[in-house]
């Protein structure tokens, strides 16, 4: 039926469409937890060998909503000079799952009380779209947009800043420089539907010590694509004794969001996060959940100074 597959249409350029002209990197709300992911600079800022792996399931509730996994893995080498990063992603949306690697190198010069790191990421991803599943109805008449599927391998870079001491920490990065076509197919007078676009990356932070068990971690990411809004994640996390961390998040027009850490041992840290849409969407889902565990290789009495927050 024609007015099935106009719904169908739709709905594929709510979802799939505003991931191609908008916010195409995969989104976390516990992005503290994986900053190696937007910015390549990161990589040996925590200065021994750290693991993290993350899951995040959006918008529990709607069928082909976005579901992402994460591992990363950072070091510092030639005595904290140089920092080497590894991360590998599945991100599923809908018809469309993408897969793929990334590694990161991070030239880390002292200034200051703090670190000044410039980093660089290359990898590549494999990008698949299975037009052909989805149900147009029972009427035969051809849709061109729907008859063939995509499988692409794209290849991107990335580049990064980020300053950060003890206490603070500001990063600026794009980690999607290229504009890969991600179709086989272009839609009249929207040159940016079927490709990639750059996004920039503005975050940073700040640890408030209220008194000997309490600190106070604001945090703020600003994410800006072409063609979209620009977007914020306010953040603040209480440190009870550097051991339990409880934090409330806001998403300028999408999200509230709650969430808890628990540094489990001086290797180990857990962390979920549940968050509400703020938008009608609420009415067809049940929210967001967000999972991560970190590890740290190393991480012993005497390698480990102080505690560490970003």
């Amino acid at each position: 039926m024609k007015s099935l597959r106009i719904l169908i249409i739709v709905i594929f350029i709510a979802c799939v469409g505003k991931q191609a002209i908008a916010q195409q990197e995969a989104m976390y709300s516990q992005y503290m937890f994986n900053t190696l992911a937007i910015n390549p600079a990161y990589a040996g800022s925590r200065n021994v060998t750290s693991a993290t792996a993350l899951y995040r399931s959006q918008w529990v509730g709607i069928q082909g909503a976005p579901t992402t996994a994460t591992f990363s893995i950072d070091a510092p080498i030639d005595n904290k000079k140089i920092g080497l990063g590894l991360q590998v992603f599945n991100d599923r949306l809908g018809i469309t799952n993408t897969t793929g690697a990334f590694g990161s190198y991070a030239f880390r010069i002292p200034m200051g009380k703090g670190i000044l790191a410039m980093g660089l990421q290359a990898g590549a991803s494999q990008y698949r779209a299975d037009f052909t599943s989805v149900n147009l109805g029972s009427d035969n008449t051809p849709d061109q947009a729907f008859s063939t599927n995509v499988n692409k391998t794209l290849v991107d870079f990335g580049v990064g800043l980020y300053y950060s001491t003890d206490k603070f920490y500001l990063g600026l990065s794009s980690p999607q420089l290229l504009n890969n076509q991600l179709h086989n197919f272009t839609v009249q007078n929207n040159n940016s539907f079927d490709g990639q676009a750059m996004h920039l990356f503005l975050a940073t932070g700040y640890v408030f010590p209220l008194n000997d068990d309490l600190h106070l971690k604001p945090s703020v990411l600003i994410k800006y694509v072409k063609g979209a809004p620009i977007e914020g994640d306010l953040n603040a996390t209480l440190w009870i004794r550097d051991i339990l961390g409880i934090g409330a998040q806001y998403r300028t027009e999408a999200d509230i969001s709650g969430m808890v850490e628990f540094q489990v041992s001086p290797q180990i840290r857990l962390g979920y996060s549940y968050d509400r849409s703020t938008t009608p969407l609420v009415q067809f889902n049940s929210g967001s959940h967000e999972i991560m565990i970190r590890y740290e290789f190393g991480s012993t009495k005497g390698k480990i100074l102080s505690p560490r927050y970003f």
